[in-house]
């Protein structure tokens, strides 16, 4: 069979169709664009991983898988805390989309915490049992899908802060190891007014009558997300389980139930179970 050289030119340009598809299906491809905020982040800061892609991606960072919610035009984003327990330097976030796998490094920088002494009288130098912190772990590890909040966070309470974020303690003299102050204290007066900074879902109320000897009565806040928030030491519980609460909304009262030297509200923000700083949700806010 003879071909003509129309048929030989066809063949040839057939081939070089079939070549060029191949490498192009062939060829890696970047899937999916991903960007941190802060681009600096410190000890105790919470990290926003905003992806651009195709599918919801699997987020993997100090050795935990975090879920991602779908913001809307392709776009997902992941919240990643750290805390003062955590490593500074060298760190590395692994994304994967479908079949495509990023490795972001970052560096998270150190931060100074001081350390401060408590005496507190007896009565008030209760451990706790087992059933109250199992009721407050399960409280910060709800992971609920829709996202109540919206803008940056308002502060709960009038009163001066008294204690920060992230201090080291000794307790009657004995240092508290793995320990460090998960939130903000607010020395407001006995009976001052505790609001809830952002949108969200009462789903813990505590009460020291009831067996809350650490936390005393207290109200716990789902924001949605994995994003938690938690008010202890109160004098007045002015909600319930189940009640939806509104940015500025007075859920109670400041006091010293609980372990507590005198009237103060402590604040404390949980993002997917571990205490991160509440004041970058009070200075900047999480999309």
């Amino acid at each position: 069979m003879f071909l003509t050289k129309r048929s030989i030119l066809l063949q040839f340009a057939l081939a070089m169709t079939i070549a060029v598809s191949i490498i192009f299906c062939t060829a890696p491809s970047r899937a999916f664009q991903a960007q941190l905020t802060p681009k600096s982040p410190a000890l105790g800061d919470t990290i926003s991983l905003i992806t651009q892609s195709q599918t919801a991606p699997s987020v993997r960072f100090n050795g935990k898988t975090y879920p991602s919610f779908d913001l809307g035009n392709n776009r997902y984003r992941t919240l990643l805390p750290t805390t003062p327990l955590d490593r500074p330097g060298r760190l590395s976030i692994q994304v994967t989309a479908g079949t495509d796998t990023q490795t972001i490094p970052l560096t998270l920088r150190n931060r100074s915490f001081p350390t401060q002494s408590i005496w507190l009288p007896p009565g008030k130098d209760s451990n706790g049992d087992d059933a109250e912190f199992d009721r407050v772990d399960a409280f910060k590890a709800i992971v609920s899908p829709e996202k109540l909040w919206s803008g940056k966070f308002l502060r709960p309470n009038q009163g001066e802060v008294s204690s920060g974020y992230g201090i080291r303690r000794y307790y009657n003299g004995v240092f508290a190891k793995d320990y460090y102050h998960r939130g903000i204290d607010y020395a407001g007066g006995q009976g001052s007014a505790i609001v809830a900074p952002a949108a969200g879902r009462v789903v813990l109320i505590g009460r020291e009558s009831q067996g809350f000897r650490v936390h005393g009565n207290c109200v716990g806040l789902d924001h949605g997300q994995g994003v938690e928030s938690i008010y202890i030491h109160m004098s007045r519980i002015d909600v319930k389980e189940g009640d939806f609460v509104k940015p500025g909304q007075r859920i109670g009262a400041v006091g010293a139930t609980g372990s507590a030297t005198g009237p103060h509200l402590h604040w404390g923000v949980f993002v997917h179970s571990l205490a991160v700083d509440p004041t970058p949700w009070r200075t900047g806010t999480f999309e």
